[in-house]
């Protein structure tokens, strides 16, 4: 889960600053603000993670496996200056312990455990068409509770708590920097410390990079425009690790659960008939012994069963939602770009709902960019009210917004205790209170002039 990301010079953005990322971390403000880019940066480095060219140190997209299509580093450098240096940084707390194989980086005879959350730092240089890295560093706390760190420059130095070991390098390490950037576990790489740092602390190298993958891996996203409904799904028995980008996967999904956790299929239903849309869902084959599967919704106590692509769009839209906030393993991390889309206001409040449900039950991260006044409204009631002990430190909201020379300014929310914004940004969400003078004023004006 992440706790805190930076970002410099990627697209529209100068410097986000450091952003603080909450349970539930969202993204407000006008169009072309620079909201989806911070989510884009997030899932650049997903797919160079999952990249098979272990040699790649930022995958910008462009196949059929790619997450977001970031074109070249022209458009992916801020103001489209080239050369560009690409700074980030980011701060998460690891989801599970390493394989015990992994790799050790020892400087002393003990081992210690980690007793913080892990910090990424990195700077990367981009040209034309050319991408390298300048260096990155990761930061932890051991037993002896002081932050240590642990790098590698562009020269293929090793850097440990400021000390570069250039005698202590094996020859193998002149190809690491590239194979660690893309985030690959690392096998049969060794360093040993022959000087005498007492001050170094013993750290396994290979748990901080499988830390880092297992990270993006347990990230999961799903676009705003979603698959349209069908009439019938065939399932041939796949297992997949989400709903698809587009939720195309959503009911291969919903059919993989039954064996592993049936409550996802229940708690989609219950969610569904919480948010108003049905009273009821069933998920079924058209006959027996068949692949084929349909989805039957009931939409009052009284009203007859119909396919889902005979009931409003609303519900095949948010449906990807619902299963991927309660199918991912606990502890993920999601992206959801406008989840509330084709929803009725109502509905969209309604939805916030959910996702406290989700962060606090399944103990979920979601990360979502929308433009829904309603879900924003429902928060800030939820944290004065404290509802299932959601408060102002569960959520980060963020107000994104442009100056005239293109460039991205974010605004940090200031929640309050009572869910009040403290720094409400003017027209956060239009003058509405502009509208219902203007309106009287011209009521009033027809009025006198008849």
């Amino acid at each position: 889960m992440f706790t805190s990301l930076h970002i410099q010079n990627f697209k529209s953005w100068a410097d986000t600053g450091e952003m603080r990322m909450a349970p539930i971390t969202g993204f407000f403000g006008t169009n072309s603000s620079g909201k989806t880019a911070i989510l884009q940066f997030i899932l650049m480095l997903k797919q160079t993670v999952e990249s098979s060219d272990r040699n790649r140190i930022l995958h910008l997209g462009g196949d059929q496996y790619s997450y977001v299509d970031l074109g070249t580093n022209y458009n992916i450098s801020h103001r489209h200056r080239l050369p560009e240096k690409i700074k980030f940084s980011f701060e998460w707390v690891p989801k599970k312990s390493p394989p015990e194989n992994k790799v050790n980086l020892v400087t002393e005879l003990d081992i210690r455990e980690y007793t913080s959350s892990l910090k990424f730092k990195s700077a990367i240089n981009i040209d034309n068409d050319q991408i390298d890295l300048e260096f990155f560093t990761y930061s932890f706390k051991v037993s002896d509770n002081q932050w240590n760190h642990v790098g590698i420059n562009s020269l293929h130095q090793l850097l440990l708590d400021g000390h570069f070991l250039n005698d202590c390098v094996e020859r193998e390490w002149a190809a690491f920097s590239n194979i660690e950037l893309s985030f690959q576990l690392i096998n049969n790489y060794k360093v040993q410390h022959t000087q005498a740092m007492p001050s170094f602390v013993i750290f396994n190298l290979g748990n901080l990079v499988f830390s880092y993958t297992n990270l993006f891996v347990n990230t999961y996203y799903l676009a705003p425009l979603r698959e349209f409904p069908k009439r019938t799904y065939l399932w041939s028995g796949e297992h997949p690790q989400d709903v698809g980008k587009f939720g195309e996967l959503t009911v291969a999904a919903l059919l993989a659960s039954r064996k592993t956790d049936p409550n996802v299929e229940i708690s989609v239903a219950k969610a569904l008939k919480d948010l108003g849309l049905i009273h009821s869902f069933r998920l079924q084959p058209i006959a027996e012994n068949r692949r084929d599967y349909e989805i039957l919704v009931q939409r009052s106590p009284n009203s007859p069963e119909v396919l889902i692509t005979d009931v409003g769009f609303g519900v095949s839209q948010i449906l990807p939602v619902l299963v991927l906030c309660y199918y991912v393993p606990k502890g993920s991390t999601v992206i959801l770009e406008q989840p509330e889309i084709h929803l009725h206001p109502s509905v969209q409040a309604k939805l916030a709902d959910i996702f406290i449900d989700a962060i606090k039950t399944r103990n979920i991260q979601i990360i979502i960019e929308s433009h829904s006044e309603h879900l924003l409204r429902r928060l800030q009631r939820r944290i004065a009210e404290a509802k299932d002990g959601f408060t102002n430190q569960d959520a980060a909201l963020y107000f994104c917004d442009m100056t005239d020379d293109g460039t991205s300014q974010l605004v940090p929310l200031e929640l309050d205790t009572y869910g009040n914004i403290n720094n409400y940004p003017q027209d956060f969400f239009g003058d509405e209170m502009g509208d219902l003078v203007a309106m009287t004023e011209a009521a009033m004006h027809r009025q006198m002039n008849s």
